[in-house]
């Protein structure tokens, strides 16, 4: 078992439930309102370490509430913060999501606030931490120059790497180019697919497109989030088609990429194959779309491994995890 590193940012949620979004200059009534803590770093810093991992958190906060929202959900769920830097001038970000109660499906807007201020130098400064981790994680809400040094570091010291790019930007353009190149696992959501490669993922053979795109680009293999319809893994070599697990009904799908991302990254630290990972982080993410919220509804990992149990899937056995398309 190792250590899992996060690079990421923490943002205060505020949710709005309501029978529709509003269009372009409408104002339309919310059926509920809550706030909460959130960051898609902070989230799978939250999901990692509530599945198992040795999660520990690298970003930036304010001196406000916001960072004391941080602080405790972090402590609740056992994410390590001693690498979390305090701006005292600063601000905590904060997002606004808006939920459609009919779908479960979710708009975010996030503005990072002091997280926007994560530099290079912030990474060198936790460069043993990161050397010495099992994997290291991180996306694209803080600068990518940030993201980029975490990874350079990463892959000096043979750690394993994870790149969820959201934001997603075109791969060809600099540095999300390099990124991919040192990149063991890029794991994008449908949409981010299509932005990153340009192709179209509405199918299974178009999302295995773009998954091998990806890998053409220097990703070690892709992992492509495909919502209901499961996940699409590709790492050169193979190309295996995880379903989607029902573990209930669908009440918010808001933080179901970061509960993915964040399940698969403690699997991989506590010595899972990366199959067997895969198929650990769909449970993890079927149980938190369950929930009302992003961090709060992150399961336990002994939720996870009964859901796993139920469904009868294996871990380490990578024949079965091939065999049970």
């Amino acid at each position: 078992m190792g250590d899992t590193v996060i690079l990421g940012v923490f943002v205060a949620d505020v949710a709005f439930r309501m029978g529709r979004p509003p269009h372009a200059g409408e104002t339309v009534l919310a059926q509920s309102f809550t706030m909460g803590p959130g960051g898609k770093g902070s989230n799978q810093a939250v999901a990692c370490a509530k599945a198992g991992g040795a999660a520990h958190m690298i970003t930036r906060l304010g001196a406000d509430h916001f960072a004391d929202m941080a602080h405790q959900i972090w402590a609740r769920a056992g994410v390590n913060a001693a690498a979390v830097k305090i701006d005292p001038g600063g601000q905590t970000g904060a997002a606004c999501i808006l939920l459609d109660a009919a779908t479960g499906q979710n708009s975010i807007v996030v503005c990072p606030g002091s997280a926007a201020d994560i530099c290079p130098a912030d990474l060198d400064a936790c460069a043993d931490l990161i050397a010495g981790a099992a994997v290291f994680v991180t996306q694209c809400e803080q600068p990518l120059s940030a993201a980029l040094r975490g990874l350079q570091i990463a892959r000096a010291a043979g750690v394993r790497t994870v790149l969820n790019p959201a934001p997603a930007t075109d791969m060809s353009c600099a540095p999300m180019a390099e990124m991919l190149r040192l990149s063991d696992f890029v794991m994008p959501n449908e949409t981010e697919a299509e932005i990153l490669t340009g192709l179209p993922v509405a199918t299974l053979p178009q999302a295995e497109a773009a998954a091998r795109a990806l890998v053409g680009a220097g990703a070690g293999a892709a992992v492509i989030t495909l919502g209901a319809r499961g996940a699409l893994f590709y790492d050169g070599t193979q190309s295996v088609h995880v379903a989607a697990i029902d573990a209930g009904d669908v009440v918010d799908t808001t933080g179901a990429g970061d509960a993915f991302v964040g399940g698969f990254s403690a699997a991989l630290s506590l010595g899972v194959v990366p199959l067997g990972a895969l198929r650990f982080a769909t449970a993890t993410a079927a149980l938190a779309v369950t929930q009302t919220g992003a961090a709060v509804a992150m399961p336990a990992r002994d939720q996870i491994l009964h859901l796993l149990t139920q469904v009868g899937w294996s871990l380490n056995d990578e024949q079965s995890l091939r065999g049970k398309e």
